[in-house]
Formats: structure tokens, C-alpha cells, sequence
């Protein structure tokens, strides 16, 4: 199977943990890692597929939802566990960082200070929403480490994106204050 597409590993470590449906694995990016990761369903279903004919995962089987529709639940084959294992044993990770509000504040010479501070309040908002969530799980989580192996590690996780966002906050406040101190009159 070539080359792995990072949301195949997504989507592996997911059904590692229990056999869902493509709209499952959705619900589950969303809810649960969208703060660092995301995925749609034009990136899922195509992994799906591709994972199933290299023999990654299988179908486990179809059932009616309350729609009448097909309903297709998906298991880890153990090559998928081994093709799992062997990309969380690699200490190798790319971590791209994409931040179009990052892209707007480079440019934004061409609008000027009023309009950047718009995008960097949105920005803030954004961030100071996300951060409540985070700071949710983060205490959720806290009463429950020693409950389970893995909450310790969705609990690091949440924990990384507390301290990140807040940092993000920080920057919004001193960026603010940049942007207002070149702005006042003289």
C-alpha cells in the first residue's frame, strides 16, 4: 500500500480502539481530535476503501440504520495493527502548521491595522471557544487516569492543546497591543 496518507493512520488508531462506520469515524475526528486533526468525508471514505483492498481493514458486516441505508462497520485486520504500530514506532513526525489567519496577518499590509485586528479578535474568539472544550476534557480526563492506559494519553494530548491555546491567546492580547500603539496618534 504505498506511502500512507496520515488520515489512514488516523482512522487505523481509531478502529484499534472499536469497529465503526464511516460516519462513526467522523463523529470521532470531530469530537474528539478536531483541536489538531482533521478529516471529511471526502478523505475518509476514499481511506476506507483503499485500506480495505490492502488489506488494513475489513468490513465487519452491514445493518439498517434508522435510515434504511446501508450501514458498514469496519474492523483492524492485525496487518493493520502491525502497519499502525510501525508508523507510532517511527519517531518521525511531520507537523505542518497551517493557519489561513496567519496568512491574513502576512499580507495584511494591503488593508491595514483596523481589518487585521478584526481577523486576530475572530482569531481569538475561535481559540477562546475551543480552549473552554479543551479545558473540559482536560478535567474530565484528570479523574480518570488511572482508570485506563489510554486516558493518559488523550489526556497529554488535551493538555498540549490547553497550553497551546493559551499561548495563541497570549499572542492575540501583544499583537493587539501592537497594532493599537502603531494606530494612536502621536
Amino acid at each position: 500500500m504505498g506511502k500512507s496518507r496520515k488520515i489512514d493512520m488516523v482512522i487505523l488508531g481509531l478502529l484499534e480502539h472499536e469497529d465503526l462506520s464511516g460516519y462513526d469515524i467522523k463523529k470521532r475526528i470531530d469530537n474528539g481530535i478536531s483541536f489538531f486533526w482533521k478529516g471529511s468525508f471526502g478523505s475518509i471514505y476514499p481511506s476506507l476503501n483503499a485500506m480495505e483492498k490492502a488489506g488494513l481493514i475489513i468490513k465487519a458486516g452491514d445493518q439498517e440504520n434508522v435510515n434504511k441505508r446501508a450501514k458498514y462497520l469496519y474492523s483492524i485486520t492485525e496487518r493493520g495493527k502491525k502497519h499502525l504500530i510501525a508508523w507510532l514506532e517511527d519517531s518521525k513526525a511531520t507537523n505542518d502548521l497551517k493557519y489561513e489567519t496567519l496568512l491574513k496577518l502576512f499580507f495584511g499590509g494591503a488593508v491595514g491595522p483596523e481589518t487585521t485586528i478584526k481577523t486576530i479578535e475572530q482569531f481569538e474568539q475561535d481559540i477562546s471557544s475551543e480552549l473552554q472544550i479543551l479545558k473540559h476534557y482536560q478535567k474530565n480526563l484528570s479523574k480518570s487516569l488511572k482508570q485506563s492506559d489510554d486516558h493518559l494519553y488523550f489526556y497529554l494530548t488535551v493538555t498540549f492543546g490547553v497550553e497551546t491555546y493559551e499561548g495563541y491567546l497570549r499572542w492575540c492580547k501583544k499583537a493587539k497591543q501592537m497594532f493599537r500603539k502603531e494606530t494612536a496618534p502621536h
